[in-house]
């Protein structure tokens, strides 16, 4: 008799959780599909678009991913990657996002938490060397298709 109350005080426990968990995703009804407003970019955002223009012309991208996380990534060199790596200097600096790997200082857009994955960032090897790297979230569009 323990037993049985014990199961199912812990069914009737899972049963309200599942619903919880369900509720919100039942009332949100259907997508809203209007565009998402957009205003001017600031004008860092022009350090970006050199970067991926540069890239592009090159054909210097490729596809990366995890296992849930498709990308492309982009690298762009030379006065494109410049620019980007020097704008970068104070940002990093406050945010603690700059660091000396083998020979190379690289400034992050974002502090690095694990790894590279999904970080923008740039560097250089002190020598007139740059290059920035641009990651791009596809989602599951980029994926095989097998």
């Amino acid at each position: 008799m323990r037993l049985s109350l014990r199961l199912t005080a812990t069914l009737a426990a899972t049963a309200t959780l599942a619903a919880c968990a369900q509720g919100p995703m039942a009332q949100m009804g259907p997508p809203d599909f209007t565009p998402i407003p957009g205003e001017a970019p600031p004008p860092n955002a022009r350090l970006y678009s050199d970067c991926l223009a540069q890239a592009t012309a090159n054909a210097a991208y490729r596809r990366v991913h995890n296992h849930d996380t498709e990308m492309i990534v982009f690298t762009c060199t030379g006065t494109a990657a410049r620019t980007f790596y020097d704008a970068l200097a104070a940002w990093s600096g406050g945010i603690g996002s700059e660091f000396v790997r083998a020979d190379r200082t690289y400034r992050s857009t974002a502090r690095v938490e694990r790894d590279l994955f999904g970080v923008d960032y740039c560097s250089t090897d002190g020598a007139g060397d740059h290059n920035c790297v641009i990651s791009l979230n596809t989602g599951p569009f980029l994926k095989p298709i097998s």
